[in-house]
């Protein structure tokens, strides 16, 4: 077995959320129906619950944005007999390289599936689904126990 034969190359995304341009929509709506809510209870004189109805907006587009950029992330894990490679982007950058001879997977009913080594845990997936997590540590079990049986 060649030192830099890939044994196993998953990259790891979450599920998106709607597209940009959807979310522009929703949050246009939500904003209309506020402004025409505003707008009746100040004519009423119950004005100060305008900048209520603003403050529902400005978190509802808080969280859109909180959402795209979590979508952005990914985690790439590369197996070769030699290293177990886990690299995270876009933010915050991280980069862990393993003996994959030591690699303990682990998959709690509950949390991220987690790789163990030396008595260090690192949870891998953590925005995957229990199917996906049971798919990547069957697969990853399986090639670790291909690199320590060669």
């Amino acid at each position: 077995m060649d030192q830099d034969e890939v044994l196993l190359d998953r990259v790891l995304r979450p599920n998106p959320p709607l597209k940009p341009r959807a979310l522009g929509v929703i949050l246009s709506l939500v904003t209309a129906v506020n402004l025409a809510v505003a707008l009746t209870f100040a004519l009423r004189g119950a004005w100060p619950m305008a900048p209520f109805l603003g403050l529902d907006v400005a978190l509802l587009a808080w969280a859109f944005r909180a959402s795209l950029a979590a979508a952005r992330r990914e985690e790439h894990l590369t197996l070769t007999p030699s290293t177990l490679r886990l690299a995270r982007r876009p933010e915050p950058r991280e980069e862990v390289v393993l003996n994959p001879y030591w690699v303990r997977v682990e998959l709690p009913e509950r949390g991220p599936l987690t790789l163990w080594s030396h008595g260090r845990g690192i949870g891998v997936g953590s925005f995957l689904g229990p199917d996906e997590k049971q798919s990547l540590a069957h697969a990853l079990g399986d090639a670790l126990w291909r690199v320590r049986h060669r």
